[in-house]
């Protein structure tokens, strides 16, 4: 990114209800993202026409997250070749970047599969290649040790784990690669909606992990894709 670039008048796409970030991704290499949640199936919908309009490159692409039925449903009915995965409540309209680099998801069981499947729509609309493998978890150590070999091989690592959160730290012991920590708000009454996992995951005794909010798949995503991409480079 040049200096000038930085200081340059940047684009807003200007809704009424809405300020759109045109320029978000030359800035920063991360597409401006439509938060469907608390807004209306027309307002996400006018959302994610103001990005394809405001679009500069050759193929334009536009995407949302926290999409609910109602809002998915609009979103096709506008973009009938729209992408909308029902688990990771994302839509994808026009055609994401060609992936580069790969970062390998974990999760520690199947019901963190909705928090994964947001970390993998997101790497997917940044244009970095993901990997998923599913319920890995401490609870039986020789799931995580089995895929052991596959850390190397990833530019990084998201892991996504409720209950007790304890998988990051096992994972960031077995690999020199960045690994990005999900707490989940899966567990019983004692995990406090993911506050038990999050409060592990922050004092991790193994060094490297970075942690992101409960339930942010959107946040680890970003963080893993540009990491990805770094390595790339």
């Amino acid at each position: 990114m040049r200096q000038a670039d930085l200081v340059s008048e940047p684009r807003t796409g200007h809704l009424g209800f809405a300020r759109l970030d045109l320029d978000r991704e030359r800035r920063t290499g991360t597409p401006e993202v439509v938060f469907a949640a608390g807004k209306t199936p027309a307002e996400t919908v006018a959302c994610l026409a103001g990005l394809l309009d405001g679009a500069t490159g050759p193929e334009p692409f536009a995407w949302a997250t926290r999409v609910d039925d109602a809002t998915a449903a609009a979103v096709l009915e506008r973009w009938p070749d729209a992408v909308v995965d029902a688990q990771a409540r994302c839509a994808l309209v026009g055609r994401p970047p060609e992936p580069v680099g790969e970062v390998l998801v974990l999760t520690a069981g199947t019901s963190d599969g909705p928090v994964a499947a947001e970390v993998a729509a997101t790497l997917r609309a940044c244009g970095v290649g993901c990997r998923r493998v599913d319920d890995v978890g401490v609870a039986g150590i020789h799931r995580v040790l089995s895929v052991a070999p596959d850390l190397a091989a990833a530019d990084a690592v998201v892991v996504v784990a409720g209950m007790d959160g304890a998988l990051p730290s096992v994972v960031a012991g077995l690999t020199d690669r960045l690994v990005v920590a999900v707490p989940t708000s899966v567990g019983y009454g004692a995990a406090f909606e993911g506050l038990a996992a999050l409060l592990t995951m922050l004092t991790a005794c193994a060094p490297g992990v970075l942690v992101v909010n409960i339930d942010n798949g959107f946040g680890a995503g970003v963080a893993a894709a540009r990491i990805a991409r770094s390595r790339q480079r």
